[in-house]
């Protein structure tokens, strides 16, 4: 017998053993697709590896790893049959396969077929956790194990609280586990005897989720829900409600799981409010109030998508009162259907918009269709062309009588060509050249003046922009982490000319017209999509981004961010000044764990600062964070009845041990030295669950002071939400 003997005293055997010398590579498989080879290191330098060239055999010892695709086998010892495509393993066995981890003494593993025995284990495949003394691979296809004097708990603890015990357990990973005379235990005092026991690996079939609190405008309330799980294509949720000075509340949510067909999403509640207050005009709500919702996806291909979102609410504040983390994220939903079609270099869209909610201002679009074309090159020339074009019938409704409601039919068609060049290799420089035409139908509606209209626009501009980098390796500074410095510069200027069009904004319906924002809009078309409120313009955006890269612990990091950019107008508007405001976001991280950031708008002509959001975030470790910042904003009458802003605000977080953990926040408007809002939580490990007491103040500016406290409970197997939302949005604890 000829014995060859490798030894190796590299940190690795990182002679990767290509285990088709030894024939081990797998002519099974997909056709054409190559199967995986097994490769074979050793941990650490004191790794050994011997192959016996008669008998095929090949044992590693002293800490090794195996791998074969995506699984991970590593132990003290291993054995390798290649003609048989096992692992024989021993000594601290660790398994990982699929999102499934095994840990064991010993295990026989094929790695081609997937199946293992395996002595005394334990498995998880979060949120469940297993432990036995024996476990076999079942024969057939659906990858499960038969196991005896097995434990099954959701309590990732050495010594769980509770636990599941049963003589004998099926495990198919991914899918569910089923136990024949199981027994429940709560700690080591055995409660429940079951003859037969199963449960879904997805998600918990059954359970409660109930949130007990008080609140000024609801005095003590009770949030009841009971999840459900009645398919692999339908589940969720009942709610009962209960707040003392408002009633009772009660809803169903269903959710939809259809495969090729997509994801659906119901939601329906209902309250029978006792003070449900006034609307924003001042005229009471009635107190049958309810919400309906539904959200629909659905994939048919890889550039084939329908969307579906239906929004249906009694009145305007129904939302606010009842579902406030919802509220906060859009205070005005709207309902629509759209049909997206994706091809190389071009899109097609239908979208149908109704007013749903007749207190929300609206414009209906029933429907429009768009052909938008991508940004594409023109055969072999070096000419690019991109268009955006759109049909549509079109009514704008508003939210009160002040203002008439109207309605026309609109078809627009914008083409532009452009020409990207390199001068010098350094410069570029891209003019463009664009059209577009759009006709308007006659208004109609009470008191409309605008006629059927046609207005062609034409529109011209060039872009100038280079990019520089420099490198000093040399750079090394203790303070700020540094290890080298490499600086980039990106300078630009894009100019835009647009002519006086023959119809300008007034004098046309306006469907999708321009909203007042504290940020400079588009300058180039089709990302300038009020098309309804285009007009002439004659200018140049200047830009100036710089970015600061280190290297900290062999990696690139950002060490400082910083962009400047402002408008001069050629020919101003009326209203406009020269200049635009002056833009500068700066990002910087001093270190890893700190960062400092700026948004700045300064208005050169008044020599005022117009808004300024700057803060401090540092979070060295898990154990604690803090944040701390200041938005500061100067009344602007254009955005009237907008106040200015002068806020401070704070976040604090401290993970007290293991098992507590503290957050506080704070909002302090320095105009008038108000506390705005406070929250304070208070987090408890409980092994298998957290919980969470929060308390809230604010400050309302309209009508008393809102006090709040609530005990929120979450499985830590099925989270109420994901981590660390909490953190941004305080109200999810609040049982919203």
């Amino acid at each position: 017998m000829q014995l060859g003997r490798l030894r190796r005293g590299m940190n690795l055997l990182r002679g990767i053993i290509a285990w088709a010398c030894l024939g081990v590579v797998a002519a099974a498989g997909l056709a054409g697709e190559p199967a995986p080879q097994l490769i074979v290191e050793a941990r650490d330098a004191s790794g050994e590896f011997e192959y016996d060239l008669a008998t095929g055999l090949a044992t590693a010892k002293n800490g090794v790893i195996v791998r074969y695709g995506d699984a991970v086998l590593t132990a003290q010892r291993v054995i390798v049959f290649q003609d048989r495509s096992w692992v024989y393993a021993e000594g601290d066995v660790v398994l990982q396969r699929e999102g499934q981890s095994w840990r064991c003494d010993s295990m026989t593993y094929d790695y081609k077929n997937k199946r293992l025995d395996a002595d005394f284990f334990r498995t998880a495949q979060s949120p469940f956790f297993a432990a036995g003394e024996l476990i076999t691979s079942m024969q057939g296809t659906n990858g499960g194990h038969s196991a005896r004097e097995v434990s099954i708990t959701t309590d990732d603890y050495s010594t769980p609280a509770q636990r599941v015990r049963a003589r004998k357990v099926t495990i198919v990973p991914g899918e569910y586990i089923e136990a024949r005379s199981a027994v429940l235990y709560i700690g080591n005092v055995p409660v429940m005897y079951y003859p037969y026991y199963r449960r879904d690996l997805k998600r918990h079939p059954n359970n409660w989720d109930t949130v007990p609190g008080y609140r000024s405008r609801f005095g003590p309330y009770l949030l009841n829900t009971y999840n459900m799980y009645w398919s692999k294509q339908f589940d969720g949720a009942l709610h009962l409600d209960y707040r003392q000075r408002r009633g009772f509340g009660e809803g169903a949510d269903v959710n939809l799981h259809l495969g090729r067909y997509g994801e659906g999403e119901f939601k329906f509640y209902y309250a029978r409010d006792e003070r449900p207050g006034t609307d924003y005009r001042g005229n009471p709500v009635r107190d049958d109030r309810h919400r309906i919702y539904y959200s629909h996806r659905a994939d048919f291909d890889t550039n084939f998508t329908a969307k579906l979102m239906i929004r249906r609410q009694s009145d305007a504040f129904f939302i606010r009162d009842f579902f406030e983390p919802e509220y906060r994220r859009n205070v005005q939903p709207s309902s629509y259907l759209e049909l997206n079609r994706f091809w190389n270099n071009w899109s097609l869209d239908l979208v149908a918009q109704p007013r749903v909610n007749r207190f929300f201002e609206t414009v209906e679009r029933l429907p429009e269709i768009k052909l938008t074309g991508l940004r594409q090159q023109l055969g072999e020339s070096p000419f690019y062309y991109e268009s955006d074009s759109s049909l549509g019938w079109y009514r704008r409704q508003f939210a009160n009588s002040a203002f008439a409601d109207y309605s026309a039919w609109r078809a627009d068609t914008y083409h532009q060509l452009l020409y990207p060049q390199n001068y010098f290799g350094w410069l570029q420089v891209t003019p463009r050249v664009g059209g577009r035409l759009t006709e308007y139908g006659e208004a109609d509606g009470i008191g409309t003046t605008t006629r059927r209209e046609f207005r062609p626009v034409f529109n011209t501009g060039v872009e100038f922009s280079t990019k520089a980098s420099r490198v000093w390796p040399a750079v090394k500074s203790r303070l700020l982490d540094m290890d080298g410095l490499r600086h980039i510069i990106e300078p630009s200027v894009n100019y835009a000319f647009v002519p006086s069009p023959r119809r300008r904004p007034p004098q046309l319906p306006q469907f999708d017209y321009e909203l007042g924002t504290y940020r400079l809009l588009p300058l180039d078309y089709p990302d300038y999509n009020a098309i309804d409120s285009i007009d002439a313009q004659n200018v140049m955006r200047l830009s100036l981004f710089n970015k600061l890269h280190t290297k900290r612990r062999g990696q690139i990091e950002n060490l400082l961010e910083w962009a400047l950019y402002t408008d001069w107008r050629l020919n101003p508007r009326a209203g406009q000044q020269t200049f635009s405001d002056i833009f500068s976001d700066l990002d910087f991280l001093p270190r890893s764990w700190l960062m400092l950031s700026q948004r700045l708008r300064y208005q050169l002509g008044e020599s005022r600062l117009n808004e300024l959001n700057h803060s401090i975030t540092v979070m060295p470790s898990n154990k604690w964070s803090v944040s701390v910042g200041n938005r500061y904003l100067h009344y602007d009458p254009v955005f009237a009845p907008l106040p200015g802003q002068n806020l401070f605000f704070t976040r604090f977080y401290y993970r007290i041990n293991e098992n507590w953990g503290f957050r506080a926040s704070h909002h302090f408007e320095a105009r008038d030295g108000r506390m705005e809002e406070q929250y304070y939580t208070i987090y408890r490990d409980l092994r298998s669950w957290t919980a969470a007491l929060t308390i809230r103040f604010r400050n309302e500016r309209q009508g008393p002071s809102d006090f709040t406290i609530a005990i929120t409970l979450s499985l830590k197997a099925f989270p109420r939400f994901g981590m660390g939302r909490d953190s941004v949005e305080h109200s999810l604890l609040l049982g919203g």
